[in-house]
């Protein structure tokens, strides 16, 4: 077993200028593996300087990432098949950005949002005052809603991060209610707009778009199209389809691309196109 002191005593002679004393840390960590993770991120919260953190992330991140890419290939042989899987495999992405995420910590949290709002909708018979009143209990009464300041932070892709913060993307926001909506059997479901993703409801009598960036709000095809055709965007009826499980985790995939390019992190850039390379050959 190796000691946190022994862990503190690598990572100082990680600075290191001899090329030996660099390759035998590194060794020693390929020799330590995964094993070692907990122990680093025990570490890494001590941690103050910037700097020093983010070399511990970086080695962090280096020592997880195949275990990550191989249970990644191994779900999607498995199947995205319905948003229970969706759930499992973007919470298994949240291992890109938190390695020792306790995924059944916020599963469990996505259970009690449920059981929470549970009561209020079974006696709401309209499918509409339904799907309202869930859309209030997410945007509002739990207090979920854009990131307005720093749109971009790759924390905003990460679902146990939206989770912890109230703030997320657009798609990040969707799956939240979506998730939610899973374990109610309420018909929500995701539309792939370009620019910005968009939330349908779909019942027996009811049909209609919901913004989850604007607080939830209803609003029309008309409005979409208004707003696609500002940004250049000719408008398609292919666009407001439904988007499939795999359509979700892709676009998932590509924002963090985004994210961590804008940060200049090439390196995590390029692990993420391994990934979004593996997930696309599963999109029929």
């Amino acid at each position: 077993m190796i000691s946190k002191s022994e862990i503190q005593s690598l990572i100082v002679l990680m600075d290191d200028p001899d090329p030996f004393v660099q390759e035998s840390i590194n060794k020693r960590f390929v020799e330590l593996g995964e094993n070692v993770v907990p122990l680093l991120d025990e570490y890494r919260v001590d941690l103050k300087k910037g700097e020093e953190k983010s070399r511990v992330n970086e080695l962090i991140h280096s020592l997880t990432f195949e275990g990550l890419q191989t249970d990644f290939t191994d779900a999607l042989e498995n199947g995205v098949k319905n948003r229970k899987d969706l759930e499992s495999i973007i919470f298994m992405l949240s291992r890109f950005g938190n390695p020792t995420i306790d995924t059944k910590h916020y599963k469990k949290k996505l259970d009690h949002f449920a059981e929470m709002v549970a009561p209020s909708i079974r006696y709401k018979l309209d499918e509409r005052k339904k799907a309202k009143q869930l859309f209030k209990f997410v945007f509002e009464d739990l207090n979920f809603s854009g990131d307005q300041q720093d749109y971009h932070n790759p924390e905003n892709c990460f679902l146990d991060s939206v989770i912890d913060n109230r703030k997320g993307l657009p798609i990040c926001l969707s799956m939240i209610v979506m998730f939610i909506a899973r374990r109610l059997d309420l018909p929500v479901f995701g539309i792939n707009m370009p620019i910005h993703f968009m939330l349908t409801y779909i019942g027996d009598r009811e049909e209609f778009l919901v913004d989850p960036y604007d607080n939830g709000a209803v609003v029309s095809y008309d409005q979409c199209y208004f707003f696609l055709k500002k940004n250049n965007i000719v408008p398609k009826p292919d666009y407001f389809q439904m988007a499939s499980d795999l359509d979700i985790l892709v676009r998932t995939i590509r924002n963090l691309i985004q994210s961590y390019e804008r940060k200049e992190q090439f390196e995590r850039v390029e692990d993420l196109k391994r990934l979004l390379s593996t997930a696309e050959l599963y999109i029929g």
